[in-house]
C-alpha cells in the first residue's frame, strides 16, 4: 500500500473551505477570521497534517535545510558541535543534513556538491585534514550559496568564521608543563596547512620562548592523517621517546591525536614512560579511561555549533546578497583542566 500524505485539499474538502482558505488559514493570513483560523488549525493538529517540504521548496525557493560537513561524527569535539547546531536549527524550522569527509578533500568535495545539488540553503564546514584547495567552496560562495566555516577555517573565503582561541589554549597548555618543571616539551600535532595546526603551534612556541626555551623542531611531529591512522600516530610517539634526547612532556593538538597518543603510550615500558607529561585538546571523557593522566585544553563545542548555526541563519534569510555583508569572526575562549600529569602505573 502506497502512503499518501496529508494534502491542503484533504483539509478543505473535510471542513468544507476551498483550498485557498484552507492555505491562508495555515499560514495565518490577515483576510481570514480568527474563528475561521481556528477550526482549520485544530482539525490540522488533529490529523497531523505537516506542509510538503518539496511544494514548500518549490514556491519559496528554500529548502529549509542545512548542510554540515565535519571530518568525523564519532569525535567527541564534533558530536558536541553537531549538538548545538541542531538546537538551533530545528527550533528556527530547519532539517540538518549531516556529512563525514573522514579528513579526506575529495570526499569533503562530493559531500558539498552532493549538499549543493540537494539545494540546501547554507552549510556548515569544518575543513578536513587533507584540504589545501578551496576553489570549490569560493565557487559555490560567490554563486550565493551562504557558508560559515568553524573551528578550521580559511582566510580565503570571505565569509562568518567561528573559532576557539587556539593560541591562547595551546599556551596556557605548554606554559603549564614549563611551570610544572618541564623543559623538554614535545608537540604532536595535525596537518600542517589547517588553521587549528598553525593556531596552536604558534601559541606553543610562544610559550617556550617567553619562557627563555628554545624551539626544537625535531620535537614538532606533524600527522598529516588528523589522527584517522593510528599507525601514524604510534610512528610519531615512537619517535618522540626512542630519540637520544626523548622529551619529558607532550602538548597534543586535537582530540582525535590525543586519544591516539594515550593508546600509543600504552605500547611502552614503564621506564620509557616514567614521569612523562600529557597536555593535549580534547573534549571526551574517555580519556579517563588511560592509566595516563591528562590536563586537558577544553573548547566550548555546543556553543560554537550554535553560534555558527545562527550567524549561517542570518546569512540564509538576509535580504542582502553575501557581497554586502559585514562578516565577522567569533573567536570562544578555551579551559585548561588541570589534572596530576605524572605517568600513573
Amino acid at each position: 500500500m502506497k502512503f499518501e500524505p496529508i494534502t491542503i485539499k484533504d483539509i478543505a474538502k473535510a471542513l468544507g473551505f476551498s483550498t485557498s482558505t484552507v492555505s491562508r488559514a495555515l499560514r495565518g493570513g490577515y483576510e481570514i477570521s480568527e474563528e475561521t483560523k481556528r477550526i482549520v488549525l485544530e482539525y490540522a493538529e488533529k490529523i497531523n497534517y505537516h506542509p510538503n517540504p518539496i511544494a514548500l521548496s518549490l514556491k519559496e525557493r528554500r529548502t529549509y535545510s542545512i548542510g554540515v560537513v565535519v571530518s568525523e561524527i564519532a569525535n567527541n569535539f564534533f558530536s558536541q558541535v553537531i549538538n548545538g547546531i541542531e538546537s538551533i536549527a530545528y527550533d528556527a524550522g530547519y532539517h540538518v543534513i549531516i556529512t563525514q569527509s573522514h579528513e579526506l578533500h575529495k570526499q569533503e568535495k562530493l559531500n558539498v556538491e552532493h549538499l549543493a545539488s540537494r539545494s540546501v540553503d547554507g552549510l556548515l564546514i569544518s575543513l578536513a585534514s587533507e584540504t589545501n584547495d578551496v576553489s570549490y567552496l569560493k565557487s559555490l560562495n560567490q554563486k550565493g550559496l551562504p557558508i560559515v566555516f568553524f573551528d578550521r577555517t580559511t582566510d580565503e573565503i570571505d565569509t562568518h568564521k567561528v573559532i576557539a582561541n587556539n593560541f591562547q589554549g595551546a599556551f596556557d597548555a605548554t606554559e603549564y608543563l614549563i611551570k610544572n618543571g618541564k623543559t623538554k616539551i614535545a608537540h604532536l600535532t595535525n596537518s600542517p596547512h589547517l588553521s587549528i595546526t598553525r593556531q596552536r603551534l604558534d601559541g606553543y612556541k610562544a610559550a617556550l620562548t617567553k619562557n627563555g626555551l628554545v624551539v626544537n623542531e625535531q620535537y614538532i611531529k606533524y600527522c598529516e592523517q588528523g589522527g584517522q591512522d593510528y599507525n601514524e600516530i604510534l610512528a610519531a610517539v615512537r619517535e618522540l621517546l626512542t630519540s637520544e634526547n626523548p622529551p619529558e612532556a607532550i602538548f597534543i593538538a586535537s582530540d582525535k591525536l590525543t586519544t591516539g597518543c594515550l593508546k600509543a603510550l600504552r605500547t611502552f615500558s614503564r621506564k620509557v614512560v616514567d614521569g612523562l607529561s600529557i597536555a593535549g585538546f580534547t573534549n571526551s571523557n574517555l580519556v579517563e579511561l588511560f592509566e595516563f593522566s591528562l590536563t586537558t585544553v577544553r573548547q566550548p563545542a555546543f556553543e560554537m555549533g550554535q553560534i555558527a548555526t545562527k550567524l549561517l541563519i542570518q546569512l540564509i534569510e538576509s535580504k542582502r546578497p553575501l557581497s554586502e555583508i559585514d562578516f565577522e569572526t567569533r573567536t570562544l575562549q578555551t579551559e585548561l583542566i588541570l589534572k596530576n600529569q605524572e605517568i600513573m602505573a
